[in-house]
């Protein structure tokens, strides 16, 4: 998997502050309204797959893609929210942006046994343990990004560190979400590092 969101050189300070006021109204709002039907499809197809895994050890190309899209959406939106990128994100399972990169291919084949045991214990031995991780990485990125904040509205510049740390915590959510979702059977590793 690879995951990267480019650190542009000089950060817009109008687009920051039209997002700190509006963003709620003119970018969560929308996406998250079409986002809702597109993510049902999703746990519809999720499901479809599971009987598919288990019955033919493959996860059918299309509905990789279909989740694969999905998720390069959310990231799309959340680097756009979290003052990362400048970009309007795009609707869309399907467009592509260069600032917010997402790739995966869909592995030959998948283990039933692996599938299984994802499906009966994934929260426990996966979930469990990297949200309990992740979850103080949260805490410690929005301090970060409250604090990047006004370095971007004072200096035009996102720090660089600021920005490689939730790009990690981007990866690491993201490597979880591909697993439980039965795109790879590779467990996660404990860090966001390429």
């Amino acid at each position: 998997m690879e995951l990267k969101i480019k650190h542009q050189e000089s950060y817009s300070r109008g687009a920051l502050l039209l997002r700190a006021f509006f963003g709620a109204i003119y970018i969560a709002l929308p996406h998250f309204f079409v986002l809702i039907f597109v993510m049902i499809w999703g746990a519809i197809l999720q499901l479809i797959t599971f009987w598919a895994i288990l019955f033919t050890g493959k996860h059918p190309q299309s509905f990789f893609d279909y989740q694969l899209g999905l998720m390069r959406w959310n990231l799309r939106l959340n680097a756009n929210l979290s003052n990362m990128i400048d970009e309007y994100p795009a609707f869309g399972v399907n467009s592509r942006t260069e600032s917010v990169v997402l790739e995966a291919q869909n592995p030959e084949s998948l283990s039933r046994g692996t599938l299984l045991l994802k499906t009966f214990f994934g929260i426990i031995y996966c979930q469990l343990p990297h949200m309990f991780v992740l979850f103080f990485r949260q805490i410690w990125g929005s301090i970060l990004s409250f604090i990047a904040f006004w370095v971007v509205l004072f200096t035009g510049q996102f720090p660089t560190s600021t920005h490689e740390f939730l790009v990690e915590n981007f990866r690491w959510s993201t490597r979880v979400s591909m697993y439980m979702g039965n795109m790879t059977d590779v467990y996660p590793p404990f860090n966001g590092k390429e």
